[in-house]
């Protein structure tokens, strides 16, 4: 189902860049992936992958942290 503007909250979403981490969004969110499938998580604050290394992608699940 389509949303509308009006079904949109007021308040915009905050979206935190970290230079060598995931992206940090305040929640909850739905994340349209490339295939057109829709994930969602109802978290107050979630990590989206962005090195695309995690197996719990679009998550992020620290894959992209240097080992030891």
């Amino acid at each position: 189902m389509p949303s509308s503007p009006s079904d949109r909250p007021t308040e915009p979403r905050r979206v935190t860049v970290q230079r060598k981490g995931p992206l940090l969004m305040e929640g909850p969110v739905e994340v349209e992936l490339e295939d057109g499938s829709v994930v969602s998580s109802d978290r107050f604050r979630v990590a989206l992958c962005t090195c695309r290394r995690s197996r719990r992608y679009p998550w992020c699940d620290t894959s992209h942290r240097d080992r030891a």
